[in-house]
C-alpha cells in the first residue's frame, strides 16, 4: 500500500472511531439503555483490533520510508488520540451505570417543600412550584430502594420510588410526585 493510501487510511480510521465510539456514548448517555452497553462492549474490541491493525502497518511502513516518516508518524498519533478518550467514555459509563437520574416532576396543584431523597445514596429538592421538574442524581449504594418525603400543603407525605436497585443498575427515569408512575 502507498504511503498516501496508509496515512488516508489511518486518519480515515482514528476519524471513524472516535465518531462512532462518539455516537455510541452520546445514546447511552441520554438513553441509559442497557443494550448500547453491549454494544459498545463489542465496538470497543472491534475498533481497537481494527486500529491496531492500521497502527502497525504505518509503523512498519514509517521504518521502511524515511522521507515520510514525520507523516506517518503524525497519523499514529492522531490514531493514538482515541485512547484516552476511550477512558473518558469508559469512566463517565462507570459514573452512569452507577447512578440513577431521575427528574422530579410536581404534578400536583401545590407547591411541594423540603422534599427528601431517601434511600441509595439519597438527595434534597427544597423546592417545586406545580409543574416544575427537576433532575437529581443518586449514586446506588450497594442494594437499596428510593423513596421520598415531602411537605404538600404543610402535611408530610411519602412516595416509593424505585423499589429495589443494585450496583450497575443506574439509569434515567421520571417520577412523578403525587400522580401516576410507572415501575
Amino acid at each position: 500500500m502507498t504511503t498516501e493510501r496508509l496515512i488516508k487510511l489511518g486518519r480515515q480510521t482514528a476519524i471513524t472511531s472516535f465518531l462512532l465510539g462518539t455516537a455510541i456514548f452520546g445514546i447511552y448517555f441520554f438513553t441509559s439503555s442497557f443494550e448500547l452497553l453491549s454494544l459498545g462492549y463489542g465496538f470497543i474490541a472491534l475498533a481497537g483490533l481494527i486500529n491496531i491493525g492500521v497502527l502497525i502497518s504505518i509503523l512498519v511502513k514509517a521504518s521502511q520510508d524515511k522521507d515520510n516518516r514525520t507523516r506517518l508518524f503524525a497519523t499514529c498519533a492522531l490514531m493514538l488520540l482515541n485512547i484516552p478518550v476511550l477512558f473518558f467514555y469508559c469512566w463517565a459509563t462507570i459514573i452512569l451505570v452507577g447512578t440513577m437520574r431521575i427528574t422530579f416532576t410536581n404534578t400536583t396543584p401545590t407547591t411541594l417543600t423540603n422534599i427528601n431523597i431517601v434511600g441509595c445514596g439519597g438527595g434534597h429538592i427544597d423546592k417545586l412550584e406545580s409543574g416544575e421538574s427537576e433532575t437529581v442524581w443518586i449514586e446506588i449504594t450497594g442494594d437499596c430502594s428510593i423513596g421520598i418525603d415531602y411537605l404538600s400543603g404543610g402535611q408530610k407525605k411519602e412516595e416509593n420510588v424505585a423499589s429495589y436497585l443494585t450496583s450497575t443498575m443506574g439509569q434515567k427515569m421520571k417520577h412523578n410526585i403525587g400522580g401516576k408512575n410507572e415501575e
